[in-house]
């Protein structure tokens, strides 16, 4: 891993702590997921989940544009490896998305 690409990785890491305060809950109850887009998508629960999931995409969009700008990337980019990034740190439990775009539960 590259430095620069280290440097988003840790980034990214620091901007998910801050903005898990509901989501934790919201992904043990199996209502969202993360997507492979960097984005957190509905699984289920749409109506009382659909305003937490808004809120915290628009968060992580507005940092991932912060990233690629700071890094001279795509924001495209950065929400990628976010996605990856995120994908990887779930729990065991918790809804994912697959390339193909359905709804996994992460062994």
């Amino acid at each position: 891993m590259n430095s620069k690409t280290w440097l988003i990785a840790l980034l990214l890491s620091l901007s998910f702590s801050a903005l898990a305060i509901d989501l934790g809950e919201a992904k043990t109850q199996g209502w969202v997921g993360e997507q492979t887009n960097g984005l957190l998508g509905v699984v289920s629960h749409q109506a009382e989940v659909q305003q937490l999931v808004n809120e915290i995409n628009q968060k992580r969009l507005e940092k991932y544009r912060q990233i690629a700008q700071e890094n001279d990337l795509d924001a495209e980019q950065v929400a990628i490896l976010a996605g990856k990034k995120a994908i990887e740190r779930s729990e065991s439990g918790a809804y994912i998305q697959s390339p193909s775009g359905e709804w996994l539960i992460k062994p």
